[in-house]
C-alpha cells in the first residue's frame, strides 16, 4: 500500500497568532494547535483561557502581551517568538478593533487608532516575520483577517470599511512580492461571527434580524467556523493558493 502525508498536518510549526485572547482569534489559535502546530498568542490582555484551551491538546502556548496600536513591540514580539522556536511558520494577523459612529461626525482618533491596529500594524508585523521566512529561504504562511467590509461599504464604521478594504489589496500586494520567496499570503473573510465586535449588533433586534434574513445558513457564525479556512491556509494544502480572500460567511456574500 503506497503511504501518503497528510497535507494539513501542522506538527513541528510554530504559529504567531495576534488577537488570541478570545473570540476568532482564540478559535484559529486552537484549531492551528488541534493540526499540531504551536502557538504563540499576542494580546492586549492576558491570554490564560487560550492557554488552557491549547495545552489540553498537546501542544505548546506562549503568550505575549502588547498593545499593536503602534509598531514599537513588533521587533520583542518576534525576538520573544523564536525563543520558543526555531523560526516563525504561521503568522496569523487576527488582532483588530472596530469603532461605530455616522461618517458625519466620525473623529480623527477613532480614524488613526483603528487604521493604526487594522491595517498599519498587519503591514508591518508581516514584514518583519517575511524577513524571518526569507531568512533561512524555507517560507512560510500569512493569514490575514479581512471581512464582508473588505467588499462591501457597511455603515457607520469609515475606519473600519477602510481598513479591511485595504487588508485585502494589501494582501495580494505582499503575495505578489513574496510568492517567490515560498511565503504564501492570503486572507480570510469572516461573515457575521458571533463574537466581542458584533455584541452591539447582535443585541440590537432589527438590525441582527436583518442580518440573519440575508444569511443562508440562517445563524450567526462561531469562532470554529474558520478553523478549516485557516488550516488549510496554513498548510502545505495551499501551496499554490496566493493572495486569495476566502470569504467564511454562511453564503452572505452569494445572496
Amino acid at each position: 500500500m503506497r503511504m501518503t502525508t497528510n497535507p494539513f498536518n501542522l506538527s513541528g510549526k510554530t504559529a504567531l497568532v495576534t488577537g488570541a485572547d478570545t473570540g476568532l482569534g482564540q478559535g484559529m489559535a486552537l484549531a492551528l494547535a488541534e493540526a499540531g502546530a504551536n502557538i504563540v498568542g499576542v494580546s492586549i490582555v492576558s491570554m490564560d483561557e487560550t492557554a488552557k484551551l491549547i495545552e489540553k491538546t498537546g501542544q505548546k502556548f506562549h503568550g505575549i502581551q502588547a498593545n499593536l496600536i503602534s509598531q514599537e513591540p513588533i521587533d520583542g514580539i518576534i525576538a520573544e517568538t523564536l525563543k520558543h522556536g526555531p523560526r516563525i511558520d504561521i503568522l496569523v494577523n487576527n488582532a483588530g478593533i472596530i469603532r461605530r459612529n455616522d461618517a458625519i461626525d466620525f473623529s480623527e482618533q477613532d480614524w488613526d487608532d483603528v487604521i493604526n491596529i487594522n491595517l498599519k500594524t498587519v503591514f508591518f508585523l508581516s514584514q518583519a516575520v517575511a524577513r524571518n521566512m526569507m531568512a533561512d529561504g524555507k517560507g512560510g504562511k500569512i493569514i490575514n483577517i479581512a471581512s464582508m467590509l473588505s467588499y462591501q461599504g457597511g455603515i457607520r464604521v469609515p475606519s473600519y470599511t477602510a481598513s479591511k478594504s485595504g487588508v485585502a489589496g494589501l494582501t495580494k500586494l505582499m503575495a505578489n512580492e513574496w510568492a517567490s520567496k515560498s511565503i504564501n499570503v492570503n486572507a480570510i473573510a469572516p461573515g457575521y461571527m458571533a463574537t466581542n465586535n458584533t455584541q452591539a449588533l447582535r443585541q440590537d433586534e432589527a438590525r441582527s434580524s436583518e442580518i440573519l434574513g440575508r444569511i443562508p445558513a440562517a445563524r450567526w457564525g462561531k469562532p470554529s467556523d474558520l478553523g478549516g479556512a485557516v488550516v488549510f491556509l496554513a498548510s502545505a494544502a495551499s501551496d499554490y493558493v496566493q493572495g486569495i480572500t476566502l470569504p467564511v460567511d454562511g453564503g452572505w456574500l452569494a445572496r
